[in-house]
């Protein structure tokens, strides 16, 4: 069971996703913080020293608690199409929610701080999905792609609409065409058709 500290610095960091969904990184204050925490300025500096530090946990508690587990879900056999759709799906009702989404806090972070903290958490991302897209591969799933280059249409597609989306309005029909366009790079068209999945175990 999770200490007392821990549970703070928890309920901190629930708080201040929605602050830097918000407002985006350079103008969340700790004076901000500690209004939506209702901890002093004591109490808050004891978890963490400033907003970099902050923003920094809260890009590693999402990546420890990403709803993408590739690996796990490898781990267990499941069919690389089911996993696959399973990530469209949660990518479009992201994609549909520029209200959630960190992405200018994250470009602003970047540029502010100059810390190399987004191209690690980006590897993260490029590991997982090449690990996905292998195994598709390798069950006969997928067709034969160049990996490399289809993670990164996948990673920069999707950020880059989660960033324009909250700038500019957007139909859900980009939306739908970025995933469709993935899908159809990626399953094979005579093993997948009209949404049935003959690999289902």
């Amino acid at each position: 069971m999770a200490g007392k500290a821990e549970r703070t610095k928890e309920m901190i960091l629930d708080r201040v996703y929605p602050l830097f969904a918000k407002r985006g990184f350079k103008q969340v204050t700790m004076k901000d913080v500690c209004e939506v925490t209702d901890l002093s300025r004591g109490g808050l500096y004891s978890h963490f020293s400033g907003t970099e530090v902050l923003f920094e946990a809260l890009l590693e508690k999402i990546t420890a608690k990403d709803a993408m587990d590739f690996h796990g879900e490898i781990s267990k056999g499941l069919s690389a199409t089911e996993i696959l759709e399973s990530a469209l799906l949660l990518m479009d009702d992201e994609m549909k929610h520029p209200e959630d989404s960190l992405s200018i806090a994250m470009y602003e972070y970047a540029e502010v701080t100059g810390s190399d903290v987004m191209e690690r958490f980006n590897k993260i991302w490029e590991e997982k999905w090449t690990a996905l897209i292998r195994y598709g591969i390798e069950r006969g799933e997928f067709s034969e792609v160049n990996v490399g280059e289809i993670v990164n249409v996948i990673l920069f597609s999707y950020q880059g609409i989660r960033m324009w989306s909250q700038i500019i309005r957007m139909e859900p029909e980009t939306f739908q065409s970025v995933t469709e366009h993935i899908r159809n790079i990626l399953i094979r068209k005579d093993r997948y058709h009209g949404g049935k999945n003959e690999y289902a175990e």
